[in-house]
């Protein structure tokens, strides 16, 4: 009997997977990655081990991938501001390579000839996980059941899993294909495919809506080192634990919510729904404090990169020598980002009110307009004549 590992999440589409491809002859050996799906609350991976075995899988290892998973992917993205299409955060996008990686380690150990994962013909991950795999080991067989199987419809595996009498925990009411981890949560399908609805409160999982929210701003100062968070307002945390904390502030006061109708690298646009309370703070308090102690030059071209480095790691690339060469140039961009920021949260928004760092290239003598000012400008007919000239008929 030939073995299959697959790539677990516990929900509707890998739990029928399992069922599936046993009927199919193959032994199912699950892989499930802990990357802090529970957002600091802890996740019942007894259960989801039960489910595997119920639904049919012979072995279900659990590995907890959080501190290499912030580490070497979460970090690297916040230095370089990877932000796809100016709203998604990639949590999802993120996890993915890791997840690859480890599928085919396991795979390696178990002997097995193939690995499996539970992603669409119309998804992205379908993309992240087979170039991940194809890179690390290009012999191994790829099975996508979702891309072959029978089924139409996402009612249609609620009735398969009921059939085999697979616990799961979508209904038909609350059809939402969900993937969550530290980093964020990704929502879509169900009453989200009709555009001209807005998405409705249960469909939201850690974040309140803004009239649910304080009538009070909460205040929080986070200090940066080289591109990397160590305190909030003062006090130091394991980076884990400081995610954990500003999903959790920032769920209360409605942060981190993003409706995005986006480009998929196959073609098609899809409407989805995002949760990152942490990383929208966080990638605001970054930006702010980058904007104080980066040359324009370096801050501009930045831009660019950071555009591209979003496209790479969206598009399933993160192995690629490009992403590489991109992870050099924004370690080098770093060594000056240092210093803290304060940001306000209030009713879903996020917004910096006071920056400081020993780095900052900021000069009051010179910007100000009152009687500190030192700028001599005098000197400014002489540049713009300069800067002009080229321009001049």
């Amino acid at each position: 009997m030939k073995k299959v590992v697959l790539a677990y999440s516990g929900g509707l589409d890998t739990s029928c997977i399992v069922r599936w491809l046993k009927e199919k002859g193959y032994e199912v050996i699950c892989f499930v990655a802990d990357l802090g799906q529970g957002l600091g609350k802890g996740e019942d991976f007894s259960a989801i081990e039960e489910r595997a075995l119920a639904a049919g899988a012979s072995k279900v290892y659990i590995k907890d991938l959080q501190d290499e998973f912030i580490e070497d992917f979460i970090m690297p993205a916040l230095k370089a501001n990877a932000i796809y299409e100016g709203k998604y955060l990639l949590a999802t996008a993120l996890g993915r390579p890791l997840i690859a990686r480890y599928l085919v380690q396991v795979a390696h150990k178990e002997k097995a000839s193939a690995v499996a994962h539970g992603c669409t013909g119309k998804g992205n991950d379908q993309v992240r996980f087979e170039v991940t795999v194809g890179i690390l080991d290009p012999g191994l067989e790829i099975i996508a059941p979702v891309r072959e199987w029978e089924f139409k419809s996402r009612e249609e595996e609620i009735e398969y899993a009921r059939m085999y009498n697979i616990p799961i925990d979508v209904t038909k009411k609350k059809p939402y294909s969900i993937d969550r981890n530290i980093w964020g949560i990704s929502i879509e399908a169900g009453v989200l495919e009709n555009l001209g609805q807005e998405p409705p409160e249960d469909a939201y999982l850690i974040t309140k809506g803004p009239t649910g929210t304080s009538s009070y701003p909460k205040y929080i100062e986070i200090y940066f080192e080289k591109g990397v968070p160590k305190k909030i307002d003062g006090k130091s945390y394991k980076l884990k634990n400081l995610i954990s904390h500003l999903n959790e502030v920032g769920g209360l006061y409605g942060v981190g919510r993003a409706d995005l109708v986006e480009n998929r690298l196959v073609g098609i646009k899809s409407r989805e729904i995002y949760e990152a309370p942490a990383a929208t703070i966080l990638h605001t308090a970054h930006k702010e404090l980058e904007s104080l102690v980066l040359d324009r030059e370096l801050a501009h071209f930045k831009e660019i990169i950071s555009l591209k480095y979003s496209e790479l790691v969206y598009y399933g690339l993160w192995y690629s020598p490009l992403k590489k060469a991109l992870d050099g140039f924004v370690d080098s961009t770093q060594g000056n980002v240092s210093g803290s920021v304060k940001l306000k949260l209030f009713k879903g928004s996020c917004t910096a009110v006071s920056r400081e760092s020993a780095h900052s290239l900021y000069k009051k003598e010179l910007s100000t307009y009152g009687k500190e000012d030192k700028f001599n400008q005098k000197l400014a007919e002489g540049f713009i004549k300069i800067w002009g000239m080229p321009y001049k008929r």
